[in-house]
């Protein structure tokens, strides 16, 4: 399947994807475009299993890719435990609307 674009290179459409993903498990829940949420969610849940093995070479995989250490202790600390008994299917993605300026569409991407 072809990854969007975004119209930026791949280091910084990697780093985009990246801070979107730290966001989501720092916030729990953001608003972005709907390119953008429905890009970042197979990234979201991978760090959530990530979170559910749990074991040390898991951590380092996890702080290797997100590169901020809250987000990472978050992440097996509180969100990973949560979700031990589900296999998969770890965010939602709701439609709000068109964004004011652009007419953009706008999604909010949270965590279930």
């Amino acid at each position: 399947m072809k990854q969007a674009r975004f119209g930026r290179d791949a280091g910084h459409r990697q780093a985009l994807l990246r801070n979107l993903v730290s966001s989501v498990l720092l916030e729990e829940r953001i608003q972005t475009t709907d390119t953008k949420a429905k890009a970042v969610r197979p990234l979201v849940e991978q760090m959530i299993t990530l979170g559910k093995r749990g074991d040390l070479h898991a951590r380092r995989q996890a702080a290797a890719f997100l590169g901020r250490p809250e987000a990472v202790e978050k992440l097996f600390d509180n969100i990973a435990p949560r979700y031990t008994e589900r296999n998969g299917g770890y965010t939602r993605i709701i439609k709000v609307g068109p964004r004011r300026g652009d007419a953009a569409p706008v999604s909010i991407i949270e965590l279930v």
